[in-house]
C-alpha cells in the first residue's frame, strides 16, 4: 500500500467505499489523516469502518474543517448534473479530487529524489485495459516490477510502496482523469476515442478534451503515445505536434513517417527515421484482430524507452496471455467456441470482436449506450443467430430485424443455453458462442467483471445438460 502523507493531521472526507474508496481511506489513514466517510450501502460503510474511517452522513460533515473531499470515480461531478456532496464541497470550497489525485501528490513529493518510479497512464475508449496489461506484461518479463493499477485490477493507492525497479503502470478513464489534475505521468498513452460516457462529461467535445488533458500534464522531458486511427485521436496529434510537442504516433494499416504502425500484421518501428521491423503479431495468440494489433504497436511504443532490447519486447507480447473478458476463450466443446468479451461496453468495443470470427452465435444487450449497435451493421452478415438479454433487448431487437435472425432470450443463462445448442445444429465448421454485449452490465450485474464470470459459469454447466451435452460432442 502506497500511504499518502498530503494531508497528515488534517481532515479528509471519502465519499463512495467501492475499491477506489477503500483503497483511499487506508492510505489516508497510514498516513496520518483523519478520515471521514459515507456510502449509500450499508455493507460499504461497515467495510470503510474496518478500513479506518470515521463513518458519518455526509450532510453532518463539518466541511469547513475538511482539507479535500476523495471522490468515487463513479459518483457524477458535472454531468448530467453534479451530485449534491460535489454542489456542498464546491460552496465550501473544499477540493474535489480522487484517489489517483493522492497518489500523483505522494508521486510528486519523491521527485526530487535518485530513481524515482516512472509513471505511464493509459487512457483511450477501447483497448486500454489490454494495453495497460500488455505494458505490464513486457516490463514484468523484462525484470521490473511492473505495478498495474487505476481503473484495472488494484486501486492505484493499494499498489506497493515503489521499489528500486518500480514502474507504475496505470489505466486512467476518464471520470479518474476529471478527479487527477496534478499527475505528470512520465509517459502518457492515448489508444483511440469513439463517443463513450456522453451522459457523464455532455458532448464529445468534452469527453475527448478531458482525455487530452492527461497527455497535456507530461512533462517537457516525458513522452506522450497517440493512436491516430480515429478523428479524435488524428485531430489531438496534429494539435499536440502544433504545440511543438513530439508526441509519437501510432496506426495499424498506414505506414507512418516516423511513429510506430502495423501492416499487413506485421509490427514496424520507424520512431528514429528508417522502419525496422520487430515482429509477426501472428505469433501472438492472445491478441488476434486489428483492434489488438493497436495495443501491441501503443504497448511497444510505451516500453521501449525502459526495454532497450526490442527482441525481449517481440518474446513477451508473444507470451501475453490475454486479458480476462476481453476475447477470452472460456471453453472448447465439440467444434464450438465460447469467447467472454464481457468488457465490450459498447458497439465500437464489440465490433473489434465481430470483425475476428466468421460465424458467430451472438449473446448481446444489456444497460444501453448512446447510439445503439447501428453501427455494426457491417458485421451482421457475420452472425447467424442473436441472443438479445437485458434491458436493451427490445431497441436491440429493432434494429437487427429483418437482417438478423434473434431470439429474446432475457437472461444470460438462457442466452447461453440457447446459443450453444443452435451452434452445435449448424452447419458451420467452427462456430463460436461470443458475448459482446455492446451494453453496460448493471441493468443485471454489478459489473462486467460479474457478467463475464457468469458467462464463464454457463458454460462450465452446459455440460450438466445431458441432451445439450450429447449434441454439441456429436458436432
Amino acid at each position: 500500500m502506497i500511504a499518502a502523507h498530503a494531508f497528515s493531521g488534517r481532515t479528509v472526507a471519502v465519499f463512495g467505499l467501492a475499491r477506489t474508496g477503500l483503497g483511499a481511506v487506508r492510505s489516508l489513514s497510514a498516513g496520518g489523516a483523519n478520515v471521514i466517510a459515507w456510502d449509500d450501502n450499508s455493507a460499504a460503510r461497515d467495510a470503510g469502518g474496518i478500513a479506518g474511517a470515521q463513518i458519518m452522513p455526509w450532510r453532518e460533515w463539518p466541511w469547513e474543517s475538511i482539507a479535500a473531499l476523495i471522490l468515487s470515480p463513479g459518483v457524477p461531478l458535472t454531468h448530467p448534473r453534479p451530485h449534491e456532496v460535489v454542489n456542498h464541497a464546491n460552496a465550501a470550497k473544499v477540493p474535489v479530487i480522487g484517489d489517483v489525485e493522492l497518489f500523483a501528490r505522494e508521486i510528486r513529493s519523491d521527485a526530487a529524489k535518485p530513481g524515482r518510479a516512472p509513471v505511464i497512464a493509459i487512457t483511450g475508449t477501447n483497448g486500454k485495459s489490454t494495453t495497460t496489461a500488455l505494458i505490464g506484461h513486457i516490463l514484468a518479463s523484462a525484470g521490473f516490477d511492473a505495478q498495474i493499477g487505476g481503473n484495472i485490477g488494484k486501486s492505484v493507492l493499494e499498489l506497493a510502496s515503489p521499489g528500486p525497479r518500480s514502474i507504475y503502470v496505470l489505466e486512467m478513464s476518464s471520470f479518474q482523469i476529471d478527479l487527477t489534475p496534478g499527475l505528470s505521468p512520465d509517459i502518457a498513452l492515448l489508444s483511440n476515442l469513439t463517443p463513450d460516457h456522453i451522459d457523464r462529461h455532455g458532448t464529445k467535445a468534452n469527453y475527448a478534451a478531458i482525455k487530452q488533458r492527461l497527455l497535456s500534464q507530461v512533462p517537457k522531458d516525458g513522452q506522450t503515445i497517440v493512436g491516430v486511427d480515429d478523428q479524435y485521436g488524428a485531430a489531438i496529434f496534429t494539435q499536440l505536434s502544433g504545440d511543438g510537442i513530439a508526441a509519437c504516433p501510432v496506426s495499424v494499416g498506414k505506414v507512418l513517417g516516423r511513429g510506430v504502425f502495423v501492416v499487413d500484421g506485421a509490427l514496424y518501428d520507424a520512431q528514429n527515421g528508417r522502419a525496422a521491423k520487430i515482429m509477426d503479431l501472428s505469433e501472438a495468440a492472445h491478441l488476434q484482430g486489428v483492434h489488438n494489433w493497436q495495443n501491441a504497436a501503443l504497448a511497444f511504443a510505451a516500453t521501449k524507452p525502459y526495454v532497450k532490447d526490442v527482441r525481449a519486447i517481440a518474446a513477451a507480447i508473444a507470451s501475453f496471455p490475454g486479458l480476462a473478458h476481453r476475447m477470452e476463450t472460456v471453453g472448447h466443446i465439440g467444434k464450438t467456441l465460447f469467447i467472454n468479451d464481457s468488457k465490450a461496453t459498447n458497439a465500437d468495443a464489440a465490433a473489434k470482436a465481430l470483425a475476428v470470427y466468421p460465424d458467430i452465435f451472438w449473446i448481446a444487450g444489456g444497460k444501453a449506450k448512446d447510439g445503439g449497435i447501428e453501427s455494426l451493421s457491417p458485421y451482421f452478415s457475420r452472425i447467424r443467430r442473436a441472443y438479445l438479454i437485458g434491458d436493451a433487448a427490445h431497441t436491440f431487437s429493432r434494429t437487427l430485424d429483418g437482417k438478423v435472425p434473434y431470439e429474446m432470450s432475457g437472461t444470460l443463462d438462457a442466452a447461453v443455453t440457447a446459443a450453444a445448442r443452435d451452434a452445435a445444429a449448424s452447419d458451420v465448421p467452427a462456430p463460436a458462442v461470443l458475448l459482446s454485449p455492446a451494453c453496460a452490465s448493471y441493468d443485471q450485474f454489478k459489473d462486467f467483471e460479474q457478467r463475464g464470470d457468469a458467462f464463464r459459469a454457463a458454460v462450465a454447466r452446459l455440460p450438466q445438460d445431458a441432451n445439450l451435452l450429447k449434441s454439441l460432442v456429436a458436432s
